[in-house]
Formats: C-alpha cells, sequence, structure tokens
C-alpha cells in the first residue's frame, strides 16, 4: 500500500541552512575561484588540507561493509586501553596533479603536526613536483587545527614553510560549516573511507597500507607515511610573536585570506633554494 502510494523509506536530508547567512559567504567561495584560477593558469601548487577523523588501532570496528566469506570478529567495545593507539591522519591533495597525501601521527590534531606535514610534503613531493616555485596556495577549513582564527598556524606556516623554504603561502578558508565544499573531503577522505570499508585497522602498517591503496578511475593515487614527535595541546603565541609575521591580509574577507611571505632570504635543508626575493 505505501509503495502504490510512492512511498519509500528514507533518510533525513540536510538543505536547511539555520540563522542569517552572512553576506561574506558567496563573496568568500567567489574569491577562493579566482584564487584557484589564477594559480591553476599558471601552473602554481593549489593544496587542500585537513586532519580526517581519527582512528583507534586495533580489532575494532569500522564502518561499512566489504566483500567477503565470513566477517572479521572485534573487540565489543572501542576502548582507547585496548588500542595500540589513537591515528591522527592529516590529508594533503594536490589539485593540480591529482595526488593525495597523508601524514599520520599518534599524538593530537595541533596546528604544528598541521604545518608539519606541510612541511614534509613540501620536501618529499613539492620540491620534485614543482622545482623552483616560490608561491603557494592553500584551502583550509575555517576551523579546528588549520583553522582562521589559529594563532599558531599563521606563526608555523611562517617558520616552519615560508621561512625555511623561501616559500609565499597564500592560505584562503572556507567559511563555518561549509567544509565539505573543500576539495579533499571527496576527493581523498571519501575515496579512503571506501576503501578501508569494514576492515579494522589491526596496525599503523595496516592503516598506511589502505591509505596508500586508494585509487579512484579519475587516476587518484596516494602516499601516506607516519610522522614521527608529539605535539603539545594548549601553545601559545604572543603579540609580539604575532606582529613579527610578515602576514599580509587581502582585501576581500581579510581574516579569511591572507598571505605569508618568508621573513629573508634562506635556503631549505636540502640546500636547493638560492636567494629568494618576495
Amino acid at each position: 500500500m505505501l509503495k502504490g502510494m510512492e512511498y519509500s523509506l528514507k533518510a533525513n536530508r540536510k538543505e536547511k541552512e539555520a540563522g542569517s547567512t552572512s553576506p561574506e559567504r558567496n563573496r568568500q567561495f567567489l574569491y577562493i575561484q579566482t584564487q584557484r584560477t589564477a594559480f591553476s593558469a599558471i601552473g602554481r601548487p593549489i593544496l587542500s588540507v585537513d586532519a580526517k577523523k581519527k582512528e583507534l588501532i586495533g580489532p575494532f570496528k569500522n564502518a561499512g561493509v566489504g566483500w567477503c566469506r565470513e566477517p572479521t570478529e572485534v573487540n565489543v567495545h572501542d576502548f582507547l586501553s585496548d588500542a595500540q593507539g589513537r591515528a591522527v591522519p592529516y590529508g594533503i591533495y594536490d589539485l593540480t596533479r591529482n595526488r593525495g597525501s597523508v601524514y599520520v601521527g599518534q599524538s593530537a590534531d595541533t596546528s604544528e603536526f598541521a604545518v608539519s606535514a606541510l612541511a614534509r610534503w613540501w620536501e618529499t613531493e613539492g620540491l620534485l613536483a614543482y622545482p623552483g616555485e616560490r608561491h603557494l596556495l592553500l584551502l583550509a577549513d575555517g576551523g579546528g587545527s588549520n583553522g582562521y582564527r589559529c594563532r599558531l598556524w599563521k606563526e608555523q606556516l611562517q617558520t616552519s614553510v615560508c621561512d625555511p623554504y623561501g616559500l609565499t603561502v597564500t592560505v584562503c578558508h572556507y567559511p563555518t560549516g561549509c567544509s565539505k565544499y573543500n576539495p579533499i573531503e571527496h576527493r581523498l577522505f571519501g575515496p579512503i573511507s571506501v576503501n578501508w570499508a569494514g576492515k579494522p585497522l589491526e596496525s599503523f602498517e595496516t592503516m598506511l597500507a589502505y591509505l596508500q591503496g586508494t585509487t579512484t578511475r579519475t587516476g587518484l593515487e596516494v602516499t601516506a607515511r607516519r610522522l614521527e614527535g608529539e605535539f603539545r595541546k594548549g601553545r601559545k603565541v604572543s603579540d609580539e610573536a604575532m606582529a613579527a609575521l610578515a602576514l599580509e591580509r587581502h582585501l576581500v574577507c581579510p581574516h579569511w585570506n591572507y598571505t605569508l611571505h618568508p621573513r629573508s632570504p634562506s635556503t631549505n635543508s636540502l640546500g636547493l633554494f638560492p636567494e629568494v626575493v618576495s
């Protein structure tokens, strides 16, 4: 009877926006598209960055289903005390080359961790993929370890990426509540979740293998590495340190868009950069 009346089982659909919408929201999306077009036109790197959901490492249930003859038996409860550790994956998606990189830590998702992953990406992949490049565009969510309010994120970009590598980094943040529009969500994190759906992440090596085994019909390739070290929460950045940053805010939505320049000519740890003039 229900089918005859065109009823069917449906889940709730998120469509309504609560509260008033800021007039800057659409302006920010248009500005992001302008920046992407400008960087893409001359082949400069465009990176979409974000932290993926933390994962317990061990015989724990992983959401989804997979092809198998018998289901894998896992623990009844997901207790951290029973785990080898909690993995903290930070993703970097290169829009220009359709390449993803995931750096797996075991400490905390802090701004220092996020920028350490970005610096590692530049040394291991960026320098080879973009030889001689001095400019980088980052697309990031409005909150979290790479949020637009986070002082440590800006300070670490200056001291760990711009100054040592001579890079000028332009950052564009998506408005609050718009993280689903960040390309990394559906270009990298979506395929990763499908690839390991229904498969317990029994060790860090297993997790890295699933990450590196993620591919798509459009040619996505993924690399995965451990990022060792302890990243402490609660680090503060003083007003003096912020004032010393070579930070230039953009005229359009200045809190969401800014550029960090290298403060002085420098060389990186591999000695590949000559004197840089920003």
